[in-house]
């Protein structure tokens, strides 16, 4: 009876499709045996370097060159080229795949499950029982990739079917945040508070996630500035609706109190981890989202980093030949990577420059370290004060970058703040004056190229717009 093995190396030398479509996927780890592994390395060196498949010949002289196999090796694989058979009717191509995808998870679970016996008994140089977790799961998502792309006329109707999806959100308690996203934060997005210090850019993180908590959802915080008990303190005084100072002198049984009528009904969860500032980098992080996942069953829902620049990156090392426009744009791409690989919205924080720290009007070329920080974001917003904000505690608020919506419509808007209790609020329409720049009102035109029609007139129901359309 032929083996999975054999049947995988009998198609790649004779079947032209096959072969093109699994050799991306398949390892020679896979292959347990040396001869067999030797054997499909060099019928992939072939395919790879010539874009065709190898003659046995050709294979029998490109082992006649490799010094490192024994002679009784070199038998064992002769033997086995031998009785590959070229057969007059191929294998069904779908159940030939799909065996083989089969075949690649089995051996991939396997390597992954010895590979963690090897380092729990210490026998491992390089890492650590740490990284068991993402060797595991890495293994465990293996599969065959056979998308190849949108066909522009063929894929039509999967087109159509997402124009009108419901997109899955993440949304705010803040009105204005919530028009400006079209209702939220999506999954796989970097989004990005940039202020000067002390504006409120971990208040503002801290707001966010005791809304998402209050919303019944998972939130992790990462923390690499501040310490654990510091942001519990403020999602504390945010959800308990009391000043920092007063949260201090709370006698235990009336906090336990408001704790336990603030949380009641509360079925997520929120998790704050600290690490030591400029030493975690993306993979620390999907360690601990592994060992969460593990030991509590816990998967987030969103993530906080506070904040961005004082992550390390786990591509670039910093100092030498690295500049900081290198640095910081490399942690951006590897924490929406992050995003991207848990399906979850992900919000982290940035320094203003020296020039945007003191300007009224701060823009993309003000923030600090790397600007290919906004060149990787999905949503960037700037928290601007100034002294006449704070006499009203109020902030101003800015669109830097919207890849949900369009940045033109309220460009620029005011919440209220409210530093000792933690918390952001909506405040009233007539309290955003002066913003007109900012195009507040849902009727604003939009420039000459609405040929002087107004929002309501040119934006109608679909019902209205598409009426007079011959179908």
């Amino acid at each position: 009876m032929k083996s999975i093995e054999f049947v995988v190396l009998e198609n790649l030398i004779h079947n032209d499709e096959y072969s093109r479509r699994v050799i991306p996927f398949l390892k020679s780890d896979y292959f347990h045996s040396k001869q067999e592994k030797v054997l499909f390395e060099s019928i992939r060196d072939f395919v790879l370097q010539y874009n065709s498949l190898p003659t046995k010949e050709a294979i029998s002289i490109n082992l006649d060159k490799n010094k490192s196999i024994t002679e009784d090796e070199y038998k064992g694989i002769s033997d086995i080229l031998d009785s590959l058979e070229k057969k007059e009717t191929l294998p069904d191509q779908k159940w030939l795949l799909k065996e083989t995808e089969n075949f690649c998870k089995d051996k991939a679970v396997y390597n992954a499950i010895m590979e963690s016996i090897h380092i729990i008994d210490g026998k491992s140089a390089s890492k650590t029982e740490n990284a068991i977790p993402h060797i595991l799961s890495d293994a465990l998502s293996v599969s065959f990739d056979t998308h190849i792309g949108h066909d522009y006329i063929e894929d039509s109707d999967e087109r159509f079917e997402f124009y009108h999806r419901v997109e899955q959100k993440v949304p705010f308690d803040l009105d204005f945040l919530n028009t400006i996203t079209g209702g939220g934060t999506t999954p796989k997005t970097l989004n990005i508070i940039m202020a000067g210090t002390g504006v409120g850019k971990s208040l503002f993180m801290c707001h966010h996630a005791a809304s998402c908590l209050s919303q019944n959802l998972n939130v992790l915080y990462i923390t690499c500035e501040m310490a654990e008990e510091r942001i519990a303190e403020r999602i504390d005084a945010n959800l308990m609706d009391i000043t920092m100072d007063d949260l201090k002198d709370l006698p235990k049984q009336i906090y336990d109190s408001k704790l336990n009528t603030k949380t009641a009904g509360i079925t997520g969860k929120l998790i704050i981890k600290e690490y030591p500032t400029a030493t975690a980098n993306a993979n620390h992080f999907r360690i601990l989202l592994d060992e969460l996942a593990m030991k509590k069953k816990f998967k987030p829902d969103i993530i906080f980093i506070d904040y961005l620049n004082i992550c390390a990156s786990a591509r670039l090392k910093s100092g030498g030949n690295i500049n900081t426009y290198q640095y910081v744009k490399s942690i951006a791409e590897e924490l929406r990577g992050l995003a991207v690989e848990y399906n979850v919205p992900l919000w982290s924080a940035t320094q203003t420059n020296r020039a945007g720290f003191s300007s009224t009007d701060v823009s993309l070329e003000d923030t600090s370290e790397s600007f290919g920080l906004p060149a990787t974001a999905d949503f960037m917003i700037a928290l601007i004060a100034t002294e006449e904000l704070d006499e009203q505690n109020q902030v101003l608020v800015k669109q830097l970058k919207n890849r949900y919506n369009t940045t033109v419509v309220n460009r620029k808007f005011i919440l209220g703040i409210n530093r000792a209790k933690m918390k952001l609020y909506d405040v009233k329409k007539d309290q955003q004056a002066g913003l007109s720049q900012s195009n507040q009102s849902g009727t604003s035109t939009l420039g000459s190229g609405f040929d002087g029609e107004s929002f309501d007139e040119k934006f109608k129901t679909s019902k209205e717009k598409f009426s007079e359309w011959k179908v």
